[in-house]
C-alpha cells in the first residue's frame, strides 16, 4: 500500500513538472476550462443569491398576506405578461374604497398604498438621494406590509379622513436626514417642497429583492391623492385571518375586486393576484430561462476546452516520445505512463475548474452585493464543477494518454529529440 502511495505520488509530481516545462501553453489550456466554469458557477452564484433575498422578501408580505395591484406579480421589473397590462385601468381610490366596503370582515385587515419613486427628502440642508419612494398609505399599511414601529406613532384614522401632513420614515431616510443621535420626531421635513411634521420612524427591515424596504416617506394616501402630482394605479393589501382561511380570502377578494370594478361575467379579471406563489413562479421563471442560457454557454466552453486538453496532450506525446521510450526502455510500465498522460489531462481540466470557480463565485458574489443581495457560496454547484472538469479531464486525456503507454518503444528510442 506505502509502495503503491508512493508510485502515485511520483507520477503526480512528473506530471506537474512536465506541465510547467510548458507554461505558456499549460495556462492557456486552463484558461480555457476556466471560462466554461465562470460563466455557470458566475450566474448561478448570482441566481441562488436573489433566490435567498425572494425567500426573505417573501416574509415582507406575510405568509396570510396578499396584494391586488395592477400588473402581474415580478421579482425585477418587466416579466411575463406586463406588456399585456399595461393598458388596463388603473385601480382608482373610488374603486379600492369599494373593494374594502364589499370585502367587510372577511379580511383581517385591508390596506391601501400608491407611490411614486425616485423623489428626494429635505430636513434643514441636509438632503437624502434622490432614489426615496414617496409612499401614500392608510392605518393599515404597516401591519399589512409587516412594518414595524422604532419610535413614534403609525398614521391613524384622523390623518387619512383629514389628508392631514403627517409622515413616517422608513429608517433609512431617517438616518440620512437626522442622523443616529438626533430626535425626528416632529421636525417637519420637506419633500418635493411640501413639509410634512415626522410623527414616527419604522423598524429597520432590509432589501428584498435587491431593494431597500427603508428608503421611503409614508404619508396619508388621501394627502398624496391630493397634494401630489402623480397618476398611479394604487395597491390594495389584504390580510387574511388565518393561514387556513387564505385560499377562501383571496376567492372572496377577486369577486370584491371584480364588483369594484364592474366586470361582467364573461370579462377577465383586468388586476392582479399577488401572492407568494405568483411572486416563486415569476422568479423560477426568470431562473430556469437564465440557467439553460449558462448551461449552454458552458457547456460549448468546456467542450472547446476538452479539444483543447486533447490537442496539447497530443501535441505533448510527440514532443516527448525519445522521454517514453527511454522510460520504457529501463522498466517503467505501460500503466505508469498511461497515469502520468491522464494526470497531466486531469491537472489541466481541474486547475482551470478550481480558477473558473474562484472567479465565478467572485463575480456573482459582486453581482449580488451590487443588488443589496446575500453574498453566498454555491457549494452544490462547486463540487458539480469539479467533477465535470474530472470528467472532461479523464475522457479528452484518455486517448493521448493511451497511445503514449501504447508507444513502441524501440521505435520511441529512434524518435529525433
Amino acid at each position: 500500500m506505502t509502495m503503491r502511495t508512493t508510485e502515485i505520488r511520483e507520477t503526480l509530481v512528473q506530471a506537474a513538472i512536465s506541465l510547467a516545462a510548458n507554461k505558456l501553453r499549460s495556462a492557456l489550456t486552463t484558461l480555457g476550462v476556466a471560462v466554461g466554469v465562470f460563466s455557470i458557477i458566475a450566474v448561478m452564484t448570482a441566481l441562488d443569491a436573489v433566490e435567498r433575498s425572494v425567500a426573505t422578501g417573501l416574509s415582507s408580505l406575510g405568509a396570510n398576506t396578499f396584494q391586488i395591484q395592477k400588473y402581474p406579480a415580478t421579482v425585477f421589473g418587466g416579466g411575463h405578461g406586463r406588456d399585456e397590462s399595461v393598458n388596463r385601468q388603473d385601480i382608482t381610490w373610488q374603486e379600492a374604497l369599494l373593494f374594502r366596503k364589499f370585502m367587510g370582515q372577511k379580511a383581517a385587515s385591508v390596506g391601501l398604498v400608491i407611490t411614486r419613486q425616485a423623489t428626494q427628502a429635505r430636513f434643514s440642508n441636509r438632503t437624502t438621494n434622490p432614489d426615496v419612494i414617496l409612499t401614500g398609505g392608510d392605518e393599515n399599511f404597516a401591519p399589512s406590509n409587516g412594518f414595524d414601529l422604532a419610535s413614534g406613532r403609525n398614521l391613524n384614522g384622523n390623518d387619512i379622513i383629514h389628508a392631514g401632513d403627517t409622515a413616517v420614515l422608513g429608517s433609512e431616510v431617517a438616518e440620512s436626514l437626522f442622523g443616529q443621535g438626533e430626535n425626528p420626531l416632529n421636525r417637519q421635513i420637506k419633500v418635493e417642497g411640501k413639509a410634512y411634521t415626522v410623527v414616527g420612524v419604522f423598524s429597520k427591515k432590509g432589501a428584498a429583492f435587491g431593494q431597500s424596504q427603508d428608503n421611503f416617506v409614508l404619508i396619508p394616501i388621501t394627502r398624496f391623492l391630493g397634494h401630489v402630482n402623480e397618476k398611479s394605479s394604487l395597491a390594495i393589501t389584504v390580510e387574511a385571518r388565518s393561514q387556513k382561511e387564505y385560499p377562501a380570502t383571496v376567492d372572496q377578494a377577486v369577486g370584491a375586486m371584480r364588483l369594484a370594478r364592474g366586470l361582467k361575467v364573461r370579462e377577465p379579471n383586468d388586476f392582479e393576484i399577488r401572492t407568494n406563489e405568483s411572486l416563486v413562479e415569476s422568479f423560477r421563471e426568470i431562473q430556469n430561462t437564465i440557467g439553460v442560457g449558462a448551461f449552454i454557454i458552458s457547456f460549448m466552453a468546456l467542450l472547446t476546452a476538452g479539444v483543447g486538453i486533447m490537442n496539447i496532450m497530443l501535441v505533448s506525446v510527440t514532443e516527448r516520445t525519445r522521454e517514453i521510450g527511454i522510460r520504457m526502455s529501463v522498466g517503467a510500465p505501460r500503466r505508469t505512463i498511461l497515469r502520468q498522460f491522464l494526470l497531466e489531462a486531469l491537472l489541466l481540466s481541474i486547475g482551470g475548474g478550481i480558477l473558473g470557480i474562484a472567479t465565478g463565485a467572485g463575480a456573482g458574489n459582486l453581482v449580488a452585493i451590487r443588488f443589496n443581495l446575500p453574498v453566498i457560496f454555491p457549494w452544490g454547484w462547486m463540487m458539480a464543477a469539479i467533477l465535470v472538469c474530472s470528467t472532461i479531464g479523464i475522457a479528452f486525456g484518455l486517448f493521448p494518454a493511451w497511445k503514449a503507454s501504447n508507444l513502441d518503444p524501440v521505435e520511441a528510442l529512434r524518435a529525433s529529440k
